[in-house]
């Protein structure tokens, strides 16, 4: 690996990359299945109340769900159809959530969407149309994207960088936006940088997506920047590589503080898929309901990278794909390291799911866990500097109100310490127990 490849200096793991299952595959678009179950909490905050009821007729990009106070994000209806119920949905951590049902309508065409002029519009103008599209953070937690965009008075941001590490084993959905949709990555960081009033920006990419930072490249001296500089930055292969923190710091050397956020040094940090759909808000007029997925593993008869709209359930993605192989083990929504086993299929897709993993048991380790050996090899892996095997200790001794000085809560679960964890303790899972009983 050449050492001029960007990176960040302390842990990180190379976990095997399983890329190659769907990395060539084209975004395929989904047909529509004739009922979807679009949750009301799909970001970072507050639940939406619902705008709808019972036998109401919606359309395609309606507004369906409304945040009344606090933090969060409209939601909006993904096809054309009738309202069947208001209840809830099971979420990827079985958590019931208000939901929205709606009954499509299988004569009524898709909405179709009309480019228009945004360099007109002032950065207020264009915060607006990003907060009324529901656009959240993509790739991550589900943070509101018009709250990122608008840090506190005083604040003095410089620099926005677009992640397009996508470091995450077998998920390859920024990988095939980035190639197949470079020119509007390239326009969404041009309004990302108007609405933030800076003029340089960057998009850090992993070196095994080259042909991703060729083509993005291209894509960046071809388009009138207006005086804003773009540059594609080559990453080393290493995992955290795409968590916010760690890609600051490849890109630009500085590091974020403990307890601190992005802007506390001068950055904001957005997803590529985000970053698309800034462009479909503001140049198309178009809210987020629609996304890209992988669809990977081997226990799937068909990987693929999916466009469908939220609110479809994996059921019916199964079905489009020819169904699962006798020897799948494990399904998981979002990537190995951080996502989460699901035991049902009916789920709905949500703004935030990067993907569905259908693995076999030649691809999970279901060895049962044993005692710590104080091999040290947790703490090395550590991206933030944390003691991992001491704050599982003081867990499994029923003192997990007690880890809060071993930095519990600058932890953003990324699962390097289990990875390599000898023991195969459940590192992830007492750090996540710890949170909820510490005290900040």
């Amino acid at each position: 690996m050449s050492t001029s490849l960007l990176t960040f200096a302390k842990g990180g793991v190379h976990p095997p990359e399983s890329k190659e299952i769907t990395e060539r595959l084209a975004i395929e678009k989904m047909p529509l299945p004739e009922e979807f179950e679009i949750p009301l909490l799909q970001h970072f905050g507050a639940p939406c109340q619902p705008l709808v009821k019972k036998k109401d007729r919606v359309e395609e990009g309606d507004l369906i769900g409304q945040v009344t106070g606090g933090l969060g994000a409209n939601v909006h209806a993904s096809v054309t159809g009738t309202i069947t119920d208001i209840g809830t949905s099971i979420g990827p951590v079985s958590l019931n959530v208000p939901s929205v049902t709606i009954s499509r309508d299988l004569e009524a065409p898709d909405k179709t969407y009309t480019p228009s002029d945004w360099k007109s519009l002032s950065p207020q103008e264009l915060l607006s149309k990003i907060k009324d599209a529901g656009i959240v953070g993509i790739g991550g937690a589900g943070f509101p994207a018009h709250v990122k965009l608008a840090p506190p008075p005083g604040t003095k941001v410089d620099k926005l960088i677009l992640n397009g590490a996508e470091c995450e084993p077998y998920l390859t959905t920024d990988h095939r936006v980035m190639l197949e949709k470079p020119e509007e990555v390239i326009v969404g960081a041009q309004i990302l940088l108007r609405v933030l009033g800076i003029s340089e920006g960057h998009i850090g990419v992993e070196a095994n997506k080259s042909d991703a930072i060729d083509v993005l490249r291209k894509a960046a001296e071809a388009q009138k920047l207006d005086g804003a500089k773009i540059s594609i930055d080559a990453l080393q292969v290493k995992y955290p590589q795409g968590s916010e923190k760690q890609l600051i710091e490849s890109v630009t050397g500085r590091k974020v503080p403990g307890g601190g956020l992005p802007f506390d040094v001068g950055v904001i940090v957005q997803n590529i898929g985000t970053t698309k759909a800034v462009y479909d808000a503001v140049v198309l007029n178009k809210p987020l309901y629609e996304k890209v997925i992988t669809i990977s593993g081997r226990g799937i008869s068909r990987p693929a990278n999916l466009q469908v709209r939220v609110g479809t359930r994996i059921r019916d993605i199964v079905q489009y794909l020819g169904g699962t192989k006798p020897d799948l083990a494990k399904i998981v929504m979002g990537g190995p390291m951080m996502g989460f086993a699901v035991s049902t299929l009916d789920i709905p897709v949500t703004k935030t799911v990067s993907g569905v993993l259908f693995l076999t048991k030649e691809e999970i380790d279901d060895q049962p866990h044993g005692p710590c050996i104080r091999c040290g090899w947790c703490v090395e892996a550590c991206p933030m500097g944390l003691s991992p095997n001491e704050i599982g200790l003081y867990v499994e001794a029923g003192r997990a109100a007690d880890t809060a000085p071993f930095g519990v809560f600058d932890c953003f679960e990324c699962g390097s310490c289990a990875f390599v964890c000898p023991a195969k303790r459940p590192l992830v899972q007492f750090i996540r127990l710890a949170k909820q009983k510490a005290k900040r």
